[in-house]
């Protein structure tokens, strides 16, 4: 165990720990410390909360000193949030206490996608042609004069593509704003404005990195993988990695560390998303928090790290982390991430038994569903929608696309077929 006293903290507060943020009180337990959560005023709800393993439950009911001064009475030396609903409290709390953080010049630019632009644009940066408005007349003049066909339009603060339509007419356009500016984003917020950009065509990764003191540690970077469903969206299908000594890999890891420093990332995790264009390395977003989807362990024994520990370790022990290298990566397995998408109307969730042929692939290695067996499941359309996400590992490249392309034709043919009928 490091004895987290010589980086003078032994309480951390964790803001929305959800998603692979509630990994991080296991992982900080294992230096010696304890952690405090903290509830922010709008968590993203489709994301289960567990309470177990923190000292204290705090909610914050918009009264910024008084959260404060609660997490003083503990001992915070560092806050941290758990993901994306968690990111502008944990800057503010940050800032407020004095104790490690980010930037606060322009914090709404690690939430808000069009100040997030306007970061990179002033940083000298590649970034999409942007547009936001509550008009979609002046996105559809902005769509004819600049952009062009297609255009993305998307809610300005949301996530997991929560509402993210690609648009080729004016008439898809005017429907995708209609929906977004009747609905709420993840978050439970009004879209007030709708967010525009430029469609930008090219390969898809992301990179995950964590950083002290304003430097920046690679992770891993995985390519996309998208497929087109019915009705014309793409989804996401799987997700591969780089080795860290592709030329592809270094170009983009080059890219998402100035990024991180138009925004102000100093402190913490952060999973950036670049598209790979004709023209270079273009931003689709930054989160500056960890990556979804992760399960530490099995990150581990493919890269020899994951973003959960060295975030832990960051904030345990800085002088261990500050002598990691750079890319902190390496390849050590061939692993895939694979979406699970129900092609069924009325699917449920597979029992146990039901997943059998699937664990029983050669290269399967971990499973997380996102419902218990027997949940009802909706066609998958996105993100929200995958009953879950499968790891498949091998030594062999050949084997996991072979398991992949037979776990496809498991899900075509019966995965989530509800047989109480």
């Amino acid at each position: 165990m490091v004895n987290s006293s010589r980086a003078g903290t032994t309480r951390v507060a964790i803001v929305d720990c959800r998603s692979t943020g509630r990994y991080l009180p296991g992982a900080l337990l294992r230096h010696g410390i304890e952690c405090v959560h903290v509830h922010s005023e709008h968590p993203d709800v489709h994301m289960p909360f567990e309470a177990d393993g923190f000292v204290d439950d705090i909610r914050h009911d918009g009264d910024l000193a008084a959260t404060a001064a609660a997490l003083r009475k503990h001992g915070v030396g560092h806050v941290i949030p758990g993901t994306e609903s968690g990111v502008e409290l944990a800057d503010r709390l940050s800032a407020e206490l004095g104790t490690p953080g980010n930037g606060m010049s322009r914090p709404s630019a690690r939430r808000n996608k069009h100040d997030m632009v306007l970061a990179l644009r002033d940083a000298g940066l590649d970034h999409a042609a942007t547009v936001v408005s509550s008009d979609v007349d002046e996105i559809l003049a902005w769509a004819e004069t600049t952009a062009g066909y297609p255009v993305v339009l998307k809610p300005v603060a949301s996530s997991s593509t929560d509402n993210v339509a690609a648009c080729a007419t004016p008439e898809q356009v005017r429907e995708a704003h209609g929906t977004i500016m009747a609905s709420t984003d993840r978050h439970g917020m009004a879209n007030t404005v709708v967010l525009a950009q430029e469609f930008l065509d090219g390969d898809e990764y992301y990179v995950n990195t964590v950083s002290r003191a304003g430097r920046h540690h690679t992770v891993e970077i995985w390519r996309y993988h998208k497929r087109r469903v019915p009705g014309g969206d793409f989804i996401y299908d799987y997700d591969e990695p780089l080795a860290p000594d592709d030329p592809v890999a270094r170009r983009l890891e080059r890219y998402a560390h100035r990024v991180l420093d138009a925004l102000e990332i100093h402190n913490g995790a952060a999973h950036t998303e670049i598209m790979l264009t004709a023209r270079g390395p273009v931003l689709v977003e930054c989160g500056a928090r960890t990556g979804g989807g992760q399960v530490p362990e099995i990150i581990t024994g493919c890269f020899g790290v994951n973003q959960v520990d060295l975030l832990a370790l960051s904030v345990a022990d800085p002088d261990a982390f500050d002598r990691l290298p750079t890319t902190a990566y390496r390849l050590l397995k061939h692993p895939r991430f694979v979406a699970l998408i129900n092609p069924r109307d009325d699917g449920v969730v597979p029992s146990h038994e039901a997943m059998a042929p699937v664990r029983a692939l050669p290269s399967y290695a971990h499973t997380v569903m996102a419902h218990p067996a027997g949940h009802p499941l909706p066609r998958t359309v996105d993100v929200a929608t995958w009953p879950g996400y499968v790891y498949l590992i091998s030594d062999d490249p050949a084997r996991v696309r072979a398991d992949y392309d037979a776990l496809r034709r498991i899900e075509g043919d019966f995965l989530y077929a509800n047989r109480s009928r």
